[in-house]
């Protein structure tokens, strides 16, 4: 056993990239204290590392399926995917936490508390500029968890014609989408101009209309040169 163990070790250190020595600085730095010669016998079998040094070591190689790494018997859930997969699940899951959307209130501390920096753009100052995300006119906002993690970039409300749900100067969050359906509201350039509207699509033809019925709707005469840029994020 002390041999796959060391040999699966030096297996993972080296897909790292990482040398005896570069791996025996990162552990240091988690509070285990030892020279690339502690490393050196662990490989070869000629000691083992006690408990929690084997956990640390497995969290700075990534190890996750533990059981399946070291010991060959899988019960990890991502059991069948290839190291593409897994990082991605990994990611995924590591961006939920972040996002702060589904913290364990139980926990003294929430984990969720990362800081993402998004563009927000101004609708009043780029009328008439083009393609919304093409511009260069934002500004990057330092956003946490209270906004939705789905979010990719925020426009800043002109006018009052999307009251009563949506005011002037108010930053809406919208995320990344090229097609909505009937009724959702998001974002679009249209001849060069961008609006802020409710989509309507139906036989009749294809139009952006404002919450407020006191405002005319925006009719798409050439619906192959509407560009959908995205949704109120949920």
């Amino acid at each position: 056993m002390s041999n796959i163990l060391g040999n699966t070790i030096c297996s993972c250190r080296k897909s790292k990239g990482l040398s005896q020595r570069q791996f025996a600085a990162l552990l240091s730095k988690r509070g285990v204290k030892v020279t690339n010669q502690a490393v050196s016998k662990w490989e070869s079998g000629a000691s083992l590392p006690n408990a929690i040094q084997f956990l640390i070591i497995c969290e700075i190689l990534d190890v996750v399926d533990i059981s399946g790494v070291f010991g060959g018997r899988s019960f990890d859930f991502l059991r069948g995917l290839n190291e593409t997969g897994r990082h991605l699940v990994l990611e995924y899951a590591n961006m939920l936490c972040d996002s702060g959307l589904y913290d364990d209130l139980s926990l003294e501390a929430p984990r969720g508390r990362k800081i993402r920096t998004l563009p927000v753009y101004d609708l009043e100052t780029v009328k008439g500029k083009g393609q919304l995300l093409d511009l260069p006119d934002y500004t990057p906002t330092e956003v946490g968890s209270e906004v939705p993690f789905t979010a990719t970039f925020g426009v800043i409300v002109s006018g009052d014609s999307m009251e009563p749900d949506y005011h002037n100067g108010q930053i809406v969050w919208i995320t990344r989408k090229s097609k909505l359906e009937h009724g959702d509201i998001g974002v679009f350039t249209y001849e060069g101009n961008t609006y802020f509207k409710r989509l309507r699509d139906r036989v009749g033809g294809m139009r952006l209309q404002s919450l407020d019925s006191n405002y005319p709707d925006v009719i798409i005469s050439l619906p192959e040169a509407i560009v959908t840029l995205g949704k109120v994020a949920e």
